[in-house]
């Protein structure tokens, strides 16, 4: 029933949405917006406080266009509850400066790194604002914190029951972890060799990633997003390597590795226009993505093979990125919520599900 009364309530609106839509595609201008808003009717049944938010809203630097969505989200208070606090805590607590001032006096380290973070990984000014004065890391990050603790003592104990560490090594072939293609039916392999890391050459590149990139990730998006996306590159780097590099064994998180990196890149794709130094940043992941799959695929060719030395599969770097990536662009907010990005995103969400689809009937049938 409240349901019921809340689609009504925003469905009388639609007809005086559609008035201002000269394109017939849900988007209005930002001047027949704020004609819009200057209407009798609206100017009758909103309260001062959502008035404000939507004034605010259209005053956005660089914003061309409201959406009928993001019109409705902002009616009903169901946008970003930040940005609707925001507008309340501005009238009251009288905001800190912008960020872009850099008044940093007084700054604990802590507040200047979660500024650092909501600069870099929040396209929205507002947003960003009330996000650096708010977030007191209550609860903490932990999903990527205690998956990266977990590689650690895993490649810790098996360095210590080998007596042995080198540049690419050990490989415990015999991990119960670690991804075998004569061991396919025990399905948790699937997950688990991210576990498992072939040296600390290896070890280290993947943690030290997972942390720069993951940990920011999950302060601004939360543990389960970011969690659904690390493990969507772990399951398709092992169903990649099924399909695509049948002799391969597995070792690692590069799959998870890679899908974080991917999805930060769906999210400077997504609020490019907002994002600062976005080419520099889509320029670093390439080139940092780049060599780490050269040396990946060099040691997969080059080093010798054996019983104590398995070929070691690249592919979980490319299908994880491209999980990631796709899982990111439907994950991973767009604060702009424009009608193209939400077709795309629901594009990119089919493509996940068809590849790892065809991977398992593959698994199943015909390998």
């Amino acid at each position: 029933m409240i349901a019921l009364q809340s689609a009504l309530a925003v469905d009388k609106w639609k007809p005086l949405f559609d008035q201002h839509d000269r394109t017939g595609q849900g988007e209005v201008s930002i001047a027949d917006f704020l004609f819009l808003l200057r209407h009798p009717q609206v100017r009758a049944e909103l309260d001062a406080h959502t008035l404000t938010l939507l004034e605010v809203k259209a005053a956005e630097p660089q914003r061309r266009s409201v959406t009928y969505q993001e019109f409705v989200n902002m009616m009903s208070n169901r946008r970003n509850d930040s940005f609707r606090l925001a507008i309340e805590s501005r009238e009251t607590d009288q905001w800190q400066s912008p960020l872009y001032l850099g008044h940093t006096t007084y700054l604990t380290c802590f507040q200047r790194m979660v500024r650092r973070v909501a600069k870099e990984f929040l396209p929205d000014q507002v947003d960003r604002q009330f996000y650096a004065d708010r977030y007191t890391c209550c609860p903490p990050p932990l999903f990527i914190p205690i998956i990266t603790l977990l590689e650690v003592g895993c490649f810790v104990y098996y360095c210590v029951e080998s007596r042995l560490i080198t540049f690419t090594g050990p490989v415990p072939t015999a991990s119960i972890f670690i991804y075998r293609p004569d061991r396919r039916h025990e399905v948790w392999r699937f997950f688990f060799y991210m576990m498992v890391h072939a040296g600390y050459v290896h070890l280290l590149f993947n943690v030290l990633v997972q942390v720069a990139v993951g940990l920011p990730l999950e302060m601004v998006h939360g543990p389960c997003r970011i969690a659904l996306i690390y493990l969507a590159g772990i399951l398709a780097g092992s169903l990649g390597t099924s399909v695509f590099d049948m002799d391969a064994f597995l070792v690692g998180s590069s799959g998870g590795v890679y899908a974080l990196l991917a999805a930060h890149l769906a999210n400077v794709l997504l609020n490019y226009s907002h994002m600062e130094l976005g080419i520099l940043k889509l320029a670093t992941v390439f080139v940092i993505a780049s060599s780490d799959v050269g040396f990946a695929i060099w040691t997969r060719y080059s080093q010798p093979q054996g019983e104590s030395s398995p070929p070691l599969g690249y592919t979980p770097h490319l299908t994880g990125a491209l999980a990631g990536l796709t899982v990111g662009l439907a994950v991973l907010k767009s604060f702009q919520q424009h009608l193209h990005q939400q077709y795309m995103c629901w594009l990119a969400l089919a493509i996940y599900t068809g590849c790892v689809g065809f991977a398992l009937f593959w698994n199943i049938f015909y390998y």
